[in-house]
């Protein structure tokens, strides 16, 4: 069955500045597959198709001039191997003709010089006629070489390539300058592609220097430090944030506080380290260890910013290792509450082992541990419940006022255990084994 005749005739036509295509139709495989796949990916179907076109003006504009330059090369070996054989021919007529006309007048025979010197001549002379005739064949050849030499090499219409040469020379000068402009735009797109690259390389490292400090995680660390400075001025303790001095051995560690050292020699070092991402639990102790060491601290804190970033197998305000503890900061938070628990745990713990436990009741300093833990817990449960309840919101919030003070009458109950009127003692070489908690 015959396809149906268009009713209208695809048409094409340009300006100076312009080109306009009116029902064109593109059958080919690899022009529609691209511009429906660029079209499903969103984009413009008109950008889409004026880029096909764009570029493939291009590529046909550099193709062309190659195309140019091989054609030229292919005539002019073709002209040149025409006139190798037309001059070969023309030699081969030239030598024919002569072959004739010297067997003309040469032929042993039949030839006029023969019969002439057989008349003129006779055996015994010694005349120079060969020699003439030798020199006459050689100007003739030489007049015959330099008329084709002429003929050749003229620019008048004798030469039969003469229009040919002239062409093959504007060609040769045109694909030059088009050579050259190609080699500067070149060179000038290279050197864009070098600008672009360099400031992709810049935002690179822009970026990594971001990632390695200077977004969330330092802003998560200076809530921390300002958080501890708060909760040590209240005890009379000394906090200082050393996240970027180096230590002993290192940097590990972002807060430390020299216990009591607002009015007299230290009794002892906390060590903060502040971590917005959560660890393994062999990462987690090997960190307080770092933090430990290089800070030259007594005891470890690690604080999370809540309960999804505590290590695996770990829990907030449980002791490690007699000098561990992992705390929450919430940084909507203005009590504190938890970080600050976890703070006054791990300074009775500094203290009662500068103390050597004389005078502490361990028991009671581990009941009251307890409890304030407990308090932290149910505080915990009461904000959960606050989070989705639309009714009862004042008698709930006076129930989590009535809570922290709970925590803070457990806190200073452990202050009074720990007293700091307590003999102050060197530390013993090994931690005892009292824990605060159970």
């Amino acid at each position: 069955m015959e396809a149906a005749t268009p009713l209208r005739r695809p048409s094409v036509s340009t300006d100076e500045r312009s080109l306009r295509l009116n029902d064109l139709l593109v059958e080919d495989e690899t022009v529609v597959r691209v511009v429906r796949e660029r079209i499903e990916a969103g984009e413009d179907p008109e950008r889409v198709v004026l880029d096909a076109i764009e570029i493939g003006g291009r590529v046909l504009d550099r193709e062309h001039a190659a195309a140019n330059a091989e054609f030229v090369k292919t005539e002019f070996e073709r002209a040149s191997r025409n006139v190798e054989e037309q001059f070969t021919e023309r030699a081969r007529q030239v030598a024919e003709r002569l072959d004739e006309k010297v067997d003309e007048v040469f032929g042993e025979e039949n030839g006029h010089l023969a019969k002439e010197l057989e008349k003129l001549f006779s055996d015994g002379s010694s005349a120079s006629v060969q020699n003439r005739v030798r020199e006459l064949v050689g100007e003739t050849l030489a007049k015959s070489r330099e008329d084709l030499v002429r003929q050749f090499s003229s620019s008048d219409g004798s030469n039969p390539l003469a229009d040919f040469k002239a062409g093959t020379v504007r060609e040769l000068r045109q694909a030059h300058v088009t050579q050259q402009a190609m080699v500067e735009r070149m060179a000038e797109l290279e050197k864009q592609l070098q600008g672009l690259r360099i400031e992709r390389e810049a935002e690179r490292q822009v970026a990594a220097e971001r990632e390695r400090g200077t977004a969330k995680g330092r802003t998560f660390e200076e809530q921390v430090a300002e958080a501890v400075d708060l909760i040590a001025t209240v005890q009379g303790d000394c906090s200082e944030a050393v996240g970027d001095l180096p230590g002993a051995t290192g940097k590990t560690g972002d807060v430390v506080v020299d216990l009591a050292a607002a009015d007299g020699p230290a009794r002892g070092r906390l060590v903060f380290e502040a971590k917005d991402s959560k660890l393994p639990r062999p990462e987690a102790i090997r960190q307080l260890d770092r933090a430990l060491e290089q800070r030259d601290a007594d005891f470890a804190v690690l604080v999370v910013p809540d309960d999804d970033e505590v290590p695996a197998r770990m829990q907030t305000l449980r002791e490690y290792n007699g000098d561990k503890l992992i705390v929450t900061l919430d940084t909507e938070d203005d009590a504190h509450l938890a970080l600050e628990l976890g703070y006054r745990l791990a300074r009775a713990r500094v203290l009662m082992d500068r103390a050597g436990g004389d005078g502490i009741d361990a028991g009671a300093v581990r009941g009251s541990v307890e409890r304030a833990r407990q308090a932290v817990e149910d505080v915990r449960k009461v904000k959960s419940q606050l989070t989705g309840a639309t009714t009862n919101i004042s008698n709930a919030r006076e129930l989590v006022e009535a809570l922290a003070d709970r925590v803070k009458a457990h806190l200073d109950e452990v202050e009074q255990l720990v007293s700091a009127d307590a003999p102050a003692k060197d530390a013993p070489t090994e931690p005892p084994q009292t824990t605060l908690l159970s």
